[in-house]
């Protein structure tokens, strides 16, 4: 066993020993692809999203030096036709590029790769014959060894993370990946198949990928790996039921990302580690997330900064992805900022509607800290007015909530502004700094029918919960009544304290020039045994 050359097990068997979500059905994807016009894949997520786990699990299944038989026996891949077929079958050539980062400098990383995976080979296969160059080295091992290579590489693109500010290093190591990758007939010789993970997609060249013959799955199309990219709603409902953990809670702290045909993904980091201390928390996020997200924010690209605003308050906005660079420098428009962001793991992405949204409180979170970090005018001035406005709707200042409400209306409402959900976006606009003290709720089930918006008050809070009712072409007054009339305060009867009923309407068939927005605000206090 290597470092470089055939790995073994060790790795799988330490994550196999803590509590462990069985994902083993990818084997059976990469599987499908050995000695095929597509073998080489590669699967973008953001960090912590089990990328390592899954680079750990195929080395341990593919090495031929190891008897994996105890470590998958028992898993979901046992029963797949082809898992005797595959397994210690191969030669694995594993790099981790974040360790090979941490190893060499940037400058002679390419070459330190090449002369361990040359040394380990040569130790491994002796009577190989000596070739000039690093792929005609490994074709002599393949043809030597009797077998092709499963190539198996973690973090690919921590290089182009690390030389964002040299071009000249990241052509380097692409050209590397060119020399493995691009050459049909070498590629064949030297390789059964190949799987690249990392958080970026590979890095375009011109208008082209550098390496385009991988079929790629992302964060934007993950396409047959989604239910690999994180953990699934059928897989957090088993881990809270056998845990005891509030699923309703894991739900709202760290679900969010949906792809097509898979409507729920959790973040799995997250998830362990909510379980682990019993705590609901943001543990995905480090320190240095609010200063990065500030760092993009701030390049406000086509009013990027309101777009951040908009986010936050649970509005979903649309992008363009097809023109990101997969780097963290070429930006040309928000599109590119925002496509990032998918990619990182702070915006999901809904392919049906080209949209992106905040996925979940812990995000929300982050977003929340950075963009009251950002030092530009225009969103110093967004962050005081929703503040205000808050308060303002605590002490129910009619006038003032309406007065804010149409001030947002005119800088940032749709151009067409003709329904209910118009209304609804511009509320959310208007209150996207609530974080800091509620939690949102959209439509939530409450007496007899569901409350358009709750603003519910955070443990330890002193404030009221906001149960607030819109109406489109009616009035506040009616708003008021409805809420009342449907029992919509039962949905925080639990909260015990305090509530304020907040109704606000526009009236679009008022003559020109009186089409405002209306508010009213009543205190609404819960009995003990009201309900």
């Amino acid at each position: 066993m290597g470092n470089y050359v055939n790995p073994g097990s060790s790795g799988f068997t330490r994550i196999r020993k803590n509590i462990y979500i069985d994902k083993t059905g990818l084997i059976r994807l990469v599987n499908q692809t050995i000695d095929t016009p597509r073998c080489l894949t590669c699967v973008s997520r953001p960090r912590r999203f089990g990328k390592s786990f899954a680079a750990k699990m195929l080395c341990a299944y593919y090495d031929k030096t190891c008897d994996s038989s105890m470590l998958f026996d028992d898993l979901a891949i046992a029963g797949d036709p082809q898992y005797r077929k595959h397994m210690n079958q191969y030669d694995v050539i594993y790099l981790d590029m974040t360790e090979a980062i941490g190893e060499a400098s940037l400058d002679d990383m390419v070459s330190y790769i090449q002369r361990n995976v040359v040394r380990e080979l040569t130790e491994q296969y002796p009577a190989r014959k000596a070739a000039e160059g690093f792929a005609a080295t490994l074709a002599n091992a393949a043809q030597t060894a009797g077998n092709k290579f499963i190539m198996i590489i973690d973090e690919w693109d921590a290089p182009i993370r690390e030389a964002k500010e040299r071009p000249d290093l990241q052509r380097k190591y692409l050209e590397f990946l060119r020399s493995l990758f691009k050459n049909s007939g070498m590629t064949d010789k030297i390789f059964a198949a190949a799987y690249m993970t990392g958080i970026l997609p590979i890095k375009k060249d011109g208008s082209q990928s550098a390496i385009s013959d991988f079929w790629e799955y992302t964060m934007i199309k993950p396409r047959q790996f989604a239910a690999y990219v994180g953990f699934t709603e059928a897989e957090v409902k088993k881990l809270c039921a056998d845990y005891g953990s509030d699923f309703e809670k894991m739900k709202q702290w760290y679900d969010g990302y949906s792809f097509r045909d898979l409507a729920s993904v959790y973040n799995p980091n997250s998830v362990m580690k909510a379980l682990y201390h019993h705590d609901f928390d943001s543990y995905w996020t480090q320190t240095s997330a609010a200063e990065s997200l500030m760092g993009y924010i701030n390049l406000d690209f086509d009013g990027l900064g309101k777009t951040v605003a908009e986010l936050i308050g649970g509005v979903e906005t649309r992008v363009d992805t097809n023109g990101f660079a997969n780097d963290l420098v070429t930006f040309r428009d928000r599109n590119d900022v925002l496509t990032l962001l998918i990619h990182l793991g702070y915006l999901a992405y809904d392919e049906e509607t080209q949209t992106v949204h905040i996925s979940n409180e812990e995000i929300r979170r982050e977003f929340a800290k950075a963009v009251r970090q950002v030092k530009r005018d225009d969103t110093i001035r967004r962050v005081r007015e929703s503040d205000q406005l808050i308060i303002d709707t605590i002490h129910r200042k009619e006038e003032a909530v309406a007065d804010q409400i149409e001030k947002i209306h005119e800088e940032e409402a749709p151009l067409y502004y003709n329904n209910e959900q118009a209304l609804r976006n511009v509320i959310k606009r208007a209150y996207f700094s609530y974080g800091d003290e509620y939690l949102m709720f959209e439509e939530l089930p409450a007496g007899s029918g569901y409350a358009d918006i709750v603003y519910f008050p955070k443990r330890g809070s002193i404030l009221p919960a906001l149960i607030v009712e819109l109406k489109w072409n009616q009035s506040a007054d009616g708003a008021i009544a409805q809420i009342k009339n449907r029992r919509y305060p039962e949905t925080v009867k639990g909260y015990g304290g305090e509530s304020l009923l907040v109704g606000i309407s526009y009236n679009r068939e008022a003559p020109a020039g009186e089409r405002k927005h209306q508010c009213r605000i009543e205190r609404f206090t819960i009995p003990p045994a009201a309900f």
